[in-house]
């Protein structure tokens, strides 16, 4: 059941119930995805307690790098302490480095260390292998409609 904006129970539509039951089978696969982290970098996340918390910030840094903590916790959905107390974490573990933004003293930057960048390229692209293979069985109409769709859901979750 869904609550429309003035909290109003309505029903949902067949569409969106076929859509919405999608959404514990792609949580559980993110949960448990049997993608295997390379040796280095399994063995940092063990020696650091690191968590799949820190594996999102990891996926955002592949997509987009260098961002700065801010961005990081708008993208993630989480407060800025806390996404400054993961990259924090994370350069701890090496596997992430913070800078100050040439542009903007007061911003810290963080991107992936070199020693580490093809480790978390290969887990982002394993983890992503279903998502990959199910859009390439899409026409771009339908692979845009899908990114946009994605798109516009997150903007709704944000809010």
């Amino acid at each position: 059941m869904e609550l429309n904006r003035d909290a109003t129970p309505t029903v949902l539509s067949a569409e969106a119930a076929e859509v919405l039951a999608a959404v514990p089978l792609i949580e559980a696969y993110f949960r448990r995805s049997n993608v295997k982290m390379s040796e280095a970098l399994s063995a940092v996340f063990a020696e650091h307690g690191l968590t799949a918390r820190h594996g999102a910030v990891l996926a955002q840094l592949v997509v987009a790098a260098p961002l700065a903590v801010g961005e990081l916790a708008r993208v993630l959905g989480v407060s800025l302490s806390t996404a400054s107390e993961l990259v924090s974490d994370l350069a701890r573990s090496g596997i992430a480095v913070r800078r100050e933004d040439p542009q903007n003293r007061r911003r810290t930057l963080v991107e992936l260390a070199d020693v580490y960048l093809d480790d978390v390229r290969e887990l982002v692209a394993g983890r992503a292998e279903p998502l990959v293979a199910a859009l390439a069985e899409l026409s771009p109409r339908d692979r845009e409609g899908f990114a946009n769709g994605l798109r516009a859901w997150a903007a709704q979750i944000r809010t």
